[in-house]
């Protein structure tokens, strides 16, 4: 059941949005080679806390941290530790997602720690394009797929890139988690009609490899890698479908 969001609904999701997006801000300033992941994760849980909110990932599902923190070849759901520690060269996700006043607001961006390979770059530009192009297809009465799927697999595969498509994004704002689910990849599928007041979540997960197939570390249960050990690349927003188009909450 895919919730169409209110005037007041669509008020608070967009400062919880917002409030998600300064926050990832704020930590962008702290990456550098010798900084833990565990530093990062705590600069962003006080960064929530002194702003009324707290952060959702925290105990969700048995989610032992606030925010994930996604290294090279980690796809999604990275668990921060103090024995984790950026090096120059590394590409990292950061994923937040926001309580405010019972309202979800949901981004994540990749970066750079130092100087990266060319191969990295291209695959931090052309993810982030990919998104950016989805985003701009939007418009309500047209289909989720062909304004997602079908816009950003045949753009990076161009690159010999791949999608990731065990995951993908979702509905947001009242809860964590809602309909509809967001694939990312052409699923040939015209089963959802965009309509104005949707809220959800795109966030492409590009491999820098033809392999899109993922696996699930056995032991936190949580941290999501490639299955070749290529390197994978994340950017997300939390967007509303308007009268006219669409707008990007989670954008400052």
């Amino acid at each position: 059941m895919i919730t169409i969001k209110n005037s007041n609904q669509i008020k608070g999701i967009r400062l919880s949005s917002q409030l998600a997006a300064k926050t990832l801000n704020y930590l962008a300033g702290f990456l550098k080679p010798g900084i833990t992941t565990e530093e990062l994760n705590t600069l962003a849980h006080q960064y929530i806390l002194s702003h009324g909110a707290v952060p959702a990932p925290l105990g969700y599902n048995g989610f032992p941290k606030s925010i994930c923190t996604s290294i090279n070849n980690v796809v999604c759901h990275g668990i921060p530790s103090s024995e984790t520690v950026l090096k120059n060269g590394d590409i990292i996700n950061l994923d937040i997602t926001t309580i405010l006043n019972g309202y979800y607001g949901d981004v994540s961006a990749s970066y750079p720690v130092g100087k990266i390979s060319p191969e990295a770059k291209l695959l931090l530009d052309i993810t982030k394009q990919s998104l950016d192009l989805a985003i701009h297809s939007l418009k309500p009465g047209k289909y989720l797929n062909d304004c997602v799927g079908k816009v950003i697999e045949p753009f990076v595969n161009k690159h010999g890139f791949s999608v990731v498509r065990d995951l993908g994004g979702h509905g947001v704002g009242l809860k964590f988690h809602e309909d509809p689910f967001v694939f990312h990849f052409d699923t040939k599928r015209e089963n959802i009609i965009l309509k104005p007041g949707m809220i959800f979540t795109i966030e492409p997960m590009i491999n820098a490899s033809s392999e899109w197939r993922i696996i699930i570390d056995k032991k936190d249960g949580w941290t999501v890698r490639t299955i070749d050990n290529s390197l994978s690349c994340q950017f997300e927003h939390t967007v509303l479908i308007t009268e006219n188009g669409s707008e990007i909450l989670t954008k400052i």
